[in-house]
This record gives structure tokens, C-alpha cells and sequence, in this order.
């Protein structure tokens, strides 16, 4: 029993460092090669962690072998287009200028319910209104309006839009001072705790989260337990 429990745990954290390496991507957004890898290994460490008989080490070779080899690929990918093209696929077309190209659906194995599935999924319910639809090598359909039919832009109405946009820094995440996050917004514990009081806490252990963006502006949310 012992042995398959850390047979098990050895294989699993394997597998979410090689998972990691693979980029921060959802299931729906793998590339092909990406979907082959996390496939093989997947079944690679199911046998050793069922079948006793077999040693760890036959079951861990095999995976470490195609994460090297998975990383050998993306790097070469980025220096040679054709090989990127060999193992990802392109991006294919299917409505230009507002046309469906019914070849490029075929040779995908696109079909049109799938196609107005797709359309819908992203708001759009006229197929007239649709300049372009690409389909990406991950799956996923990436649609341009007509300009007519798209939303309006500030730039278009020719409106001065003030850049008022900041990414919010975590200063406390569910109680915990987030240290580096504060030193890196040029803040310290004593503006911390000033922020604290003027929402009413006494302590970071009380808040569950608390931002700071660009412009200054606080968000606290206070725990419930602290109410």
C-alpha cells in the first residue's frame, strides 16, 4: 500500500511539471502536438501506478523522454516557420469578404451547424454581418465583423477617451500581506494599514482581498467572518 501511495504522488507531481512547461492553456486550446503529448502521457503513468510488477523508473523514463522531446520541438518551432507549420497546422479561412469557402470547410471537416454553433457561441446571430471567420490551429473560430456592423470605437465617434485603465495590484489575497506586490507598487505596511482602517478592519486577516491600480484606487473585500 505504501508503495503505490508514493508511486502515485511521485508520478503525479511529473505530470503537473510537465504540464506546466507546456504553457498556461485550457484543454479546448491545446495545439495537436500539445494534445498528442499530454494523451501519451497521460496513459504512461496509469501503468505503472496500477501494475506493481512494473519498476518506477520504466514508467518515468518514457515521460521525461517526451517532455524533452516536446521542448526540443517548441524550441525549434520558433526559429523554423515550416516545422511550426508541420506540427501546429495554420490558420485556415473560412468566410472571406462575407463568401463561406465550403472547400476550406471540407477539408477542415468544418460543418455549417457547427459553423452558426460557433457564430452564435460569440454573439453573432447574421451570418451577413460576418467580414471574416478564421479558423485557429487551436480550434477555436475567430470572427471580424463588418465595420458597419461592429461596435462603435471612441477613435471612430472621434471622442477623447482618457486613459483611466490600470491593472489592479493584490496587496492582501484572503488575509495575507502580498509583500512583494506592495514593494513593487512603491507602498509600505503603514499605507497598508492606513487603507485597512479607512475600510474598517483592523488587521490584513480580516480582508479578503485588497487591490490598489494605477490611479490610486482602493478595493477592499472584507472576509465574512469578519463581519
Amino acid at each position: 500500500m505504501a508503495t503505490a501511495f508514493f508511486r502515485t504522488i511521485l508520478l503525479y507531481f511529473i505530470l503537473i511539471a510537465g504540464l506546466r512547461l507546456m504553457g498556461k492553456r485550457q484543454i479546448g486550446e491545446l495545439e495537436p502536438i500539445e494534445l498528442v503529448l499530454t494523451l501519451l502521457i497521460s496513459d504512461l503513468a496509469s501503468v505503472p501506478m496500477q501494475d506493481f510488477g512494473i519498476p518506477l523508473l520504466n514508467g518515468v523514463v518514457p515521460i521525461l523522454t517526451l517532455l524533452a522531446l516536446s521542448m526540443l520541438l517548441s524550441t525549434l518551432s520558433l526559429r523554423s516557420v515550416r516545422l511550426r507549420r508541420f506540427l501546429c497546422g495554420s490558420p485556415t479561412v473560412l468566410i472571406c469578404d462575407g463568401v463561406i469557402r465550403q472547400d476550406a470547410m471540407r477539408r477542415n471537416r468544418f460543418t455549417l451547424d457547427e459553423l452558426l454553433e460557433e457564430l452564435r457561441a460569440q454573439g453573432v446571430s447574421d451570418l451577413a454581418t460576418v467580414k471574416y471567420a478564421v479558423l485557429e490551429t487551436d480550434g477555436a473560430l475567430s470572427v471580424l465583423l463588418y465595420p458597419r456592423d461592429a461596435p462603435a470605437t471612441p477613435r471612430q465617434l472621434g471622442l477623447e477617451v482618457p486613459d483611466d485603465t490600470f491593472l489592479p495590484a493584490v496587496l492582501v489575497n484572503d488575509g495575507r500581506v502580498m509583500q512583494r506586490a506592495l514593494d513593487a507598487a512603491g507602498l509600505d505596511r503603514r499605507w497598508l494599514d492606513g487603507a485597512l482602517r479607512a475600510h474598517g478592519l483592523r488587521s490584513p486577516r480580516e480582508a479578503l482581498l485588497l487591490t490598489v491600480d494605477g490611479a490610486g484606487r482602493v478595493l477592499c473585500v472584507r472576509k465574512e467572518a469578519a463581519r
